[in-house]
Protein backbone atom coordinates (compact mmCIF):
# COMPACT_ATOMS: atom_id res chain seq x y z
CA UNK A 1 0.00 0.00 0.00
CA UNK A 2 1.36 3.42 -0.93
CA UNK A 3 0.39 6.98 -0.07
CA UNK A 4 0.12 9.61 -2.82
CA UNK A 5 1.42 13.17 -2.58
CA UNK A 6 0.37 15.36 -5.53
CA UNK A 7 3.37 17.68 -5.62
CA UNK A 8 2.35 19.07 -9.03
CA UNK A 9 -0.85 20.38 -7.46
CA UNK A 10 0.98 21.71 -4.39
CA UNK A 11 4.24 23.28 -5.59
CA UNK A 12 6.31 25.58 -3.45
CA UNK A 13 6.65 25.13 0.31
CA UNK A 14 4.65 21.90 0.53
CA UNK A 15 6.55 20.18 -2.27
CA UNK A 16 9.86 21.48 -0.93
CA UNK A 17 9.24 20.11 2.56
CA UNK A 18 8.55 16.63 1.21
CA UNK A 19 11.09 16.41 -1.62
CA UNK A 20 13.96 17.99 0.31
CA UNK A 21 13.35 15.45 3.06
CA UNK A 22 13.17 12.48 0.69
CA UNK A 23 16.01 13.06 -1.78
CA UNK A 24 18.84 12.74 0.71
CA UNK A 25 21.64 12.99 1.49
CA UNK A 26 22.35 15.89 -0.84
CA UNK A 27 25.78 17.46 -1.31
CA UNK A 28 26.08 21.02 -0.03
CA UNK A 29 27.73 23.71 -2.13
CA UNK A 30 29.16 26.60 -0.14
CA UNK A 31 29.36 29.16 -2.95
CA UNK A 32 31.45 32.31 -3.06
CA UNK A 33 30.60 35.06 -5.53
CA UNK A 34 31.35 38.78 -5.85
CA UNK A 35 29.01 41.72 -6.35
CA UNK A 36 29.37 44.73 -8.64
CA UNK A 37 31.62 46.44 -6.08
CA UNK A 38 33.88 43.39 -5.85
CA UNK A 39 32.62 42.46 -2.38
CA UNK A 40 32.62 38.69 -1.72
CA UNK A 41 29.55 36.74 -0.63
CA UNK A 42 29.21 33.16 0.63
CA UNK A 43 26.07 31.04 0.90
CA UNK A 44 25.29 27.30 1.14
CA UNK A 45 22.99 25.43 -1.27
CA UNK A 46 21.86 21.81 -1.27
CA UNK A 47 19.95 22.06 -4.54
CA UNK A 48 23.26 21.29 -6.24
CA UNK A 49 25.22 18.50 -7.89
CA UNK A 50 27.75 17.65 -10.59
CA UNK A 51 26.12 16.74 -13.90
CA UNK A 52 28.87 15.78 -16.34
CA UNK A 53 32.57 15.44 -17.05
CA UNK A 54 33.05 16.43 -20.73
CA UNK A 55 33.14 19.31 -19.97
CA UNK A 56 33.02 19.07 -16.16
CA UNK A 57 29.62 20.49 -15.15
CA UNK A 58 27.82 21.45 -11.97
CA UNK A 59 24.24 22.67 -11.56
CA UNK A 60 23.10 25.02 -8.83
CA UNK A 61 19.62 26.38 -8.04
CA UNK A 62 19.92 29.67 -6.13
CA UNK A 63 16.54 31.05 -5.11
CA UNK A 64 14.89 34.44 -4.70
CA UNK A 65 13.83 36.39 -1.63
CA UNK A 66 10.18 36.35 -0.57
CA UNK A 67 9.62 39.60 -2.48
CA UNK A 68 10.82 37.98 -5.72
CA UNK A 69 14.19 39.72 -5.95
CA UNK A 70 17.25 37.51 -6.47
CA UNK A 71 19.27 36.66 -3.38
CA UNK A 72 22.92 37.74 -3.42
CA UNK A 73 24.34 34.56 -4.97
CA UNK A 74 21.79 34.55 -7.79
CA UNK A 75 22.27 38.27 -8.47
CA UNK A 76 26.05 37.92 -8.49
CA UNK A 77 25.99 34.91 -10.81
CA UNK A 78 23.71 36.75 -13.23
CA UNK A 79 25.93 39.84 -13.17
CA UNK A 80 29.43 38.35 -12.98
CA UNK A 81 28.99 34.72 -14.13
CA UNK A 82 31.69 33.27 -11.87
CA UNK A 83 31.84 31.45 -8.54
CA UNK A 84 33.78 29.03 -6.39
CA UNK A 85 31.92 25.98 -5.07
CA UNK A 86 33.28 24.60 -1.79
CA UNK A 87 32.50 21.32 -0.10
CA UNK A 88 32.72 21.24 3.68
CA UNK A 89 33.58 18.58 6.23
CA UNK A 90 32.14 18.31 9.73
CA UNK A 91 34.58 20.67 11.51
CA UNK A 92 33.36 23.42 9.17
CA UNK A 93 29.62 22.74 9.62
CA UNK A 94 28.95 25.63 12.01
CA UNK A 95 30.82 28.11 9.80
CA UNK A 96 29.01 26.87 6.71
CA UNK A 97 25.58 27.19 8.35
CA UNK A 98 26.48 30.67 9.59
CA UNK A 99 26.86 31.71 5.95
CA UNK A 100 23.12 31.03 5.47
CA UNK A 101 22.24 33.90 7.81
CA UNK A 102 20.42 36.79 6.12
CA UNK A 103 22.64 39.86 6.51
CA UNK A 104 22.25 43.47 5.38
CA UNK A 105 23.63 44.28 1.94
CA UNK A 106 27.40 44.66 2.02
CA UNK A 107 27.90 42.81 5.31
CA UNK A 108 30.20 39.83 4.81
CA UNK A 109 29.06 36.31 5.70
CA UNK A 110 32.66 35.24 5.18
CA UNK A 111 34.00 37.53 7.91
CA UNK A 112 31.10 36.82 10.25
CA UNK A 113 31.64 33.05 9.94
CA UNK A 114 35.40 33.44 10.43
CA UNK A 115 36.55 31.98 7.12
CA UNK A 116 39.96 32.90 5.68
CA UNK A 117 40.16 33.59 1.95
CA UNK A 118 42.77 33.52 -0.79
CA UNK A 119 42.67 34.49 -4.44
CA UNK A 120 41.40 32.06 -7.04
CA UNK A 121 43.42 31.44 -10.19
CA UNK A 122 40.84 31.64 -12.99
CA UNK A 123 37.84 33.43 -11.47
CA UNK A 124 37.38 36.54 -9.32
CA UNK A 125 35.47 35.15 -6.30
CA UNK A 126 37.76 34.00 -3.48
CA UNK A 127 38.57 30.53 -2.19
CA UNK A 128 37.74 29.70 1.44
CA UNK A 129 41.04 28.22 2.53
CA UNK A 130 39.69 25.94 5.28
CA UNK A 131 37.46 23.93 2.92
CA UNK A 132 38.76 20.55 1.69
CA UNK A 133 37.39 21.13 -1.82
CA UNK A 134 37.10 24.28 -3.94
CA UNK A 135 35.84 24.25 -7.53
CA UNK A 136 36.48 27.34 -9.63
CA UNK A 137 33.52 27.73 -12.00
CA UNK A 138 32.08 29.94 -14.71
CA UNK A 139 28.44 30.19 -15.76
CA UNK A 140 27.53 28.45 -19.02
CA UNK A 141 23.78 28.97 -18.90
CA UNK A 142 20.94 30.12 -16.67
CA UNK A 143 17.48 28.66 -17.23
CA UNK A 144 14.15 29.38 -15.55
CA UNK A 145 11.41 26.82 -14.95
CA UNK A 146 8.54 28.46 -13.09
CA UNK A 147 10.07 29.88 -9.92
CA UNK A 148 13.18 27.70 -10.26
CA UNK A 149 16.47 29.14 -11.49
CA UNK A 150 18.99 26.55 -12.74
CA UNK A 151 22.55 27.74 -13.18
CA UNK A 152 24.77 25.47 -15.29
CA UNK A 153 28.44 25.88 -14.41
CA UNK A 154 31.63 24.69 -16.04
CA UNK A 155 34.20 23.54 -13.48
CA UNK A 156 37.53 25.03 -14.53
CA UNK A 157 39.92 24.12 -11.74
CA UNK A 158 39.79 21.95 -8.61
CA UNK A 159 41.69 22.75 -5.41
CA UNK A 160 41.97 20.00 -2.78
CA UNK A 161 43.32 19.84 0.73
CA UNK A 162 46.48 17.72 0.72
CA UNK A 163 45.63 14.04 1.11
CA UNK A 164 42.09 14.24 -0.30
CA UNK A 165 43.10 12.79 -3.69
CA UNK A 166 46.21 11.21 -5.17
CA UNK A 167 47.86 13.62 -7.67
CA UNK A 168 49.04 10.68 -9.79
CA UNK A 169 45.83 8.59 -9.95
CA UNK A 170 43.25 11.31 -9.15
CA UNK A 171 41.58 8.78 -6.82
CA UNK A 172 39.87 10.23 -3.74
CA UNK A 173 41.01 8.98 -0.34
CA UNK A 174 37.93 8.78 1.88
CA UNK A 175 40.04 8.38 4.98
CA UNK A 176 40.94 12.04 4.47
CA UNK A 177 37.65 13.33 3.05
CA UNK A 178 34.46 13.28 5.14
CA UNK A 179 32.04 15.81 3.62
CA UNK A 180 28.73 16.51 5.30
CA UNK A 181 25.40 16.15 3.50
CA UNK A 182 21.95 17.68 3.74
CA UNK A 183 18.86 16.00 5.15
CA UNK A 184 15.53 17.70 5.89
CA UNK A 185 15.09 21.46 6.22
CA UNK A 186 15.89 23.50 8.22
CA UNK A 187 18.49 21.75 10.39
CA UNK A 188 19.04 18.18 9.20
CA UNK A 189 22.55 17.07 8.23
CA UNK A 190 24.39 13.76 7.86
CA UNK A 191 27.94 12.51 8.26
CA UNK A 192 29.60 10.38 5.59
CA UNK A 193 31.83 8.31 7.85
CA UNK A 194 29.59 5.20 7.80
CA UNK A 195 30.16 3.58 4.40
CA UNK A 196 29.94 0.27 2.60
CA UNK A 197 30.93 -1.16 -0.76
CA UNK A 198 29.15 -3.62 -3.02
CA UNK A 199 30.55 -5.35 -6.14
CA UNK A 200 29.60 -3.69 -9.42
CA UNK A 201 27.89 -6.11 -11.87
CA UNK A 202 30.14 -7.27 -14.69
CA UNK A 203 29.29 -9.04 -17.93
CA UNK A 204 25.93 -10.54 -18.88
Amino acid sequence: MSVRFDVAAHPGAQAYKLLAGLVVPRPIALVTTIDAQGRPNAAPFSFFNIMGAEPPLAVLAPSDRDDGTPKDTAANLIANRECVIHLCDEPLAAKMVECARALPAGESEIARAGFVTRASERVRPPILTECPVALECRVLDIRYYGENRLVVLEILLVHLREGVADPATWKVNYDNYLPIGRLNSPDGYVRTADRFTHPFPRGG
